[in-house]
C-alpha cells in the first residue's frame, strides 16, 4: 500500500512539475465532472464553451500570451466549495487554454515566466 501511495504521489508531482501553470491536482479530482472541466477542449469556439458553461462571471480582454483574444472567468461550485476556473480564447475565438485559476492569475503567472 505504501509503495502504491508513493508511486501515485511521484506521478502527480512529475505531472504537476511539467505543466506550465502550477495547479492543485486535488482541484481536478474534485471538479472533474463539472461540464467546463470535463467537456471543454482546446480549439472549441467561444459559443460552444458558453453553451457548455453558461455566461462567465467576467470577461477579461487579452490573454496570458498576448493582448489579442479574451479570457472568461467562471466559478465552479461543488459541495458548497467554490473554485475559480478560466477559459482563454485566441484572437480567432477558439479555446487556447483553461485551468483552475482566474484569468488575472494566469496573466501574472505567464509574465513571471
Amino acid at each position: 500500500m505504501i509503495k502504491q501511495s508513493l508511486a501515485t504521489l511521484f506521478v502527480l508531482a512529475a505531472v504537476t512539475g511539467c505543466s506550465m501553470t502550477p495547479e492543485n491536482p486535488v482541484d481536478f479530482v474534485t471538479y472533474r465532472n463539472q461540464p467546463l472541466v470535463k467537456q471543454v477542449e482546446t480549439g472549441m469556439t467561444m459559443q460552444q464553451v458558453i453553451t457548455i458553461g453558461g455566461t462567465p462571471s467576467s470577461v477579461v480582454n487579452g490573454t496570458a500570451n498576448s493582448s489579442a483574444g479574451t479570457c472568461n472567468n467562471y466559478i465552479l461550485t461543488q459541495d458548497s466549495h467554490q473554485q475559480a476556473y478560466y477559459v482563454s480564447f485566441d484572437s480567432g475565438g477558439h479555446v487556447a487554454s483553461k485551468g483552475f485559476m482566474t484569468c488575472e492569475q494566469r496573466k501574472t503567472n505567464e509574465k513571471a515566466m
